[in-house]
């Protein structure tokens, strides 16, 4: 079935250009001048003497390294010449440098064989010789239950998280990122939550034992911060009433929530209008169970523009939900949190555990978005993206996201 080319006849005879380059060496270094004026396929010697690791390049002399004990390609083209059958792999790289062409003509008359009988799988020869026009196919019940295939294919989680990200993509916003280890400026004191808040506790935060600080940002927003968080500053508010702590706010943590990713943004400058959105591994202390996790994704993003009130956060949070995770039933229910007000919690009915918290929402505080240079009015919202997974792949414990069950991964779709 395959013939010499031109090029392989050649090699027959002359020997591969790799074999006259690795006779050439055992008599000692050669000069790539000397190689070169030596064997007229130079490139094509070096390229798979180097491959076989046969020889070294130093400076400009070549020098034989490993002594092959055979050249079986070579021995593959008298095998051929013969007409005996050589192996599959040798062949393929024979085929792939085009040392070795199919012969035509013994393709016909094999194909010409099967003229007029009935086959069961078309084959190559029948194809290329167009006889598989001659043939009968044997009939198949398309109906007969076949083996069951599961191949390859992303995780469901994983999925879902793309799924997630493109979704909001196409609804214009722009993904924002940050470090996984935050500071507590970032994390709590941009987004005015007081430094004797109880999410501040050891026990709701985990905390960085080497380095325990970080560098702030630029002074005007930390001046800025501080002043909204003693006295509110330019915003009409009394603030918290305290006497700010900058080392404090300087202590490193795993980031506790997405939204500490919001205010780093919103203080370099953001389009407005503009629509963001970030969807990052978050680390907080609790018990693990079905509902809950010590680490977990969530996804939240801002809103910023003229005119932007609480309904238009209500019908983003709804279209979220609907369009994310499927959810039908769901509530918005008030909700307390220090950097947003008014605020809401979005809860969705679960087929198996009932209601569940999904978001918390509201509308930026002045005094969290004043001292970051925003003037608009900001929308806000944090998913917890387990629980919509939850809802959307149909399972009732989250742990099970991470599951290693076969039988669950195989038919999930």
């Amino acid at each position: 079935m395959y013939r010499l080319t031109e090029e392989g006849e050649k090699y027959l005879e002359y020997g591969l250009p790799e074999k006259r380059l690795v006779e050439l060496l055992r008599k000692g270094k050669l000069s790539f001048a000397e190689a070169q004026k030596s064997i007229s396929e130079f490139s094509i010697a070096l390229q798979w003497a180097k491959k076989n690791d046969w020889v070294v390049v130093s400076g400009n002399e070549l020098k034989l390294v490993k002594e092959p004990q055979s050249f079986p390609e070579q021995d593959a083209l008298n095998k051929i010449n013969k007409g005996e059958e050589i192996d599959e792999k040798i062949l393929s790289t024979l085929l792939s440098r085009k040392l070795v062409g199919e012969d035509r003509e013994d393709m016909k008359k094999k194909a010409e064989k099967m003229a007029g009988k009935e086959i069961t799988n078309i084959t190559e020869e029948l194809i290329r010789t167009g006889i598989w026009r001659q043939v009968k196919f044997r009939s198949y019940n398309v109906e007969a239950p076949g083996k069951k295939i599961y191949p390859g294919k992303r995780q469901q989680y994983n999925k879902f998280l793309a799924s997630v990200r493109g979704k909001l993509i196409e609804m214009g916003f722009k993904e924002m990122s940050g470090p996984t280890i935050e500071l507590e400026f970032w994390n709590f004191d941009a987004l005015f939550q007081p430094q004797n808040h109880p999410a501040r506790d050891w026990t709701q935060t985990y905390s960085i034992k080497y380095p325990k600080r970080g560098f702030l940002p630029d002074k005007k927003i930390v001046s800025q911060v501080k002043a909204a968080h003693e006295n509110g500053w330019k915003t009409g508010s009394t603030g918290w009433g305290y006497k700010w702590d900058q080392t404090k706010a300087a202590k490193l943590i795993p980031r506790a929530h997405d939204t500490a990713i919001s205010p780093r943004y919103l203080s370099k400058g953001v389009q407005i209008p503009g629509k963001y959105f970030q969807m990052v591994r978050c680390y907080r202390p609790d018990v693990i169970d079905a509902k809950h996790g010590v680490e977990f994704y969530q996804m939240g993003g801002v809103v910023v523009g003229k005119g932007l009130n609480f309904r238009h956060l209500l019908g983003l949070l709804k279209q979220f939900v609907e369009e994310i995770a499927g959810i039908k039933e769901t509530k918005f229910v008030t909700a307390y949190f220090p950097f947003t007000e008014p605020s809401c919690e979005i809860i969705g009915k679960h087929p198996e555990l009932g209601w569940i918290e999904l978001a918390g929402a509201g509308v930026f505080r002045q005094e969290l978005t004043l001292p970051l240079g925003v003037k608009e009015p900001a929308i806000a919202w944090g998913f917890g993206v387990d629980r919509l997974a939850m809802h959307k792949l149909r399972i009732d414990d989250i742990r099970e996201l991470f599951s290693r069950n076969l039988g669950w991964l195989r038919q999930v779709i």
